[in-house]
């Protein structure tokens, strides 16, 4: 029961979209009718600029936080509760109900969760996407990387925990999910770089 109460918590906490709300709010548009389509920081970044991108990335950050907080207290003898809450919120970000389930990539709420969960594993991965995003310019690459790195992180900090370790391979799946056309656009070369600003229309299908 305590699984199913931490799912709907944190796929509610998931559904509040910062994009969406900071695109409404700014500059009265639907950021997912613009640049690459994604309510997420990146996407923002490129079509509103750098200050809308940094609290849109704070916002996404501190709803998976509040999501793996939340459900701790509620259940401080489950482990996992918290895990449960910040998988769902990333599904509630990713697919949210209230939008017809088109959001973002759930990238910074992944590294909130990871941060509130296990602040080990969250610093870890943070610097992996920060330096990868750093050398390359790439923040796709990054998020791939990281992603990645979560279930690998599991079997280190958690390694007789395996619902917890089955938890990091859904992070990781639900994000290279969503980054799948950003995999492809790395392969073929046509992938777009950090600071690359876009006010086109929606340039592809998500």
């Amino acid at each position: 029961m305590f699984r199913i109460i931490c799912i709907v918590i944190g796929y509610l906490i998931g559904c509040f979209q910062t994009a969406y709300i900071l695109g409404k709010t700014v500059k009265k548009i639907d950021i997912r009718q613009f640049g690459s389509g994604n309510a997420g920081t990146t996407n923002v970044i490129r079509v509103m600029g750098w200050k809308s991108g940094i609290i849109t990335f704070i916002g996404d950050l501190l709803k998976g936080i509040l999501a793996v907080v939340i459900c701790k207290l509620i259940f401080p003898d489950q482990v996992a509760a918290g895990l449960y809450a910040g998988a769902a919120a990333v599904a509630g970000h990713n697919w949210p109900v209230f939008l017809k389930f088109k959001g973002g990539k759930g990238i910074a709420t992944t590294i909130g969760i990871l941060l509130a969960f296990d602040y080990r594993i969250g610093i870890i991965c943070a610097v992996i996407m920060a330096v990868v995003i750093f050398i390359t310019r790439f923040v796709s690459l990054g998020s791939i990387l990281m992603a990645i790195s979560i279930p690998i992180l599991f079997s280190i900090f958690w390694k007789t925990n395996y619902e917890l370790m089955i938890l990091g391979v859904f992070l990781m799946g639900s994000a290279l999910l969503r980054h799948r056309t950003n995999i492809e656009r790395l392969l073929s070369g046509k992938e777009s770089k950090l600071g690359q600003r876009s006010n086109k229309k929606v340039e592809e299908k998500q």
